[in-house]
């Protein structure tokens, strides 16, 4: 048995960008960065940031393109793929991206505009919305009243 499955969360780097294939289906690219806080050897506080390159696909991928940006914070679950070629020199080479097959945007509303060096309030953290490798929109669990596509405001 085996099993290739990544969760991340974390903030974009950048906004997606999209393309279509030949048969039209979306694919969207973006990049995700994860941070890591530890103390050296020393006592000092040391921060490592990593990047993450995001594919999404279909339904999703013009999802993507149309509510996520720069600086939001998301939730992505996919799996890792890897990708190889020979450079110009013909050197082998390597590459890991995420293909997700989930995605979710988190934090409040007014958070969707923050850059990706800002600090989310307190509280700030709660699902606003999920999308499935499907394209199907699931509501956070949540007392309030079930939304639809129109009642978002972004």
């Amino acid at each position: 048995m085996s099993v290739n499955k990544v969760i991340l969360v974390g903030r974009l780097g950048r906004d997606p960008e999209t393309r279509y294939t030949g048969g039209g289906q979306a694919v969207a690219n973006f990049s995700v960065a994860t941070d890591e806080t530890y103390r050296d050897r020393n006592g000092e506080r040391q921060k490592h940031t990593e990047w993450h390159r995001i594919t999404v696909w279909g339904k999703q991928a013009e999802i993507a393109q149309q509510y996520l940006k720069k600086g939001s914070l998301v939730y992505v679950e996919g799996r890792i793929r890897s990708r190889e070629w020979n450079d110009k020199e013909g050197q082998k080479r390597t590459s890991f991206e995420i293909v997700a097959n989930n995605f979710r945007m988190l934090g409040g509303r007014g958070e969707a505009g923050m850059g990706a060096g800002a600090v989310a309030p307190a509280g700030a953290a709660t699902e606003t919305e999920s999308f499935s490798q499907a394209g199907e929109e699931q509501q956070a669990p949540s007392s309030g009243p079930e939304l639809s596509d129109e009642d978002i405001p972004f």
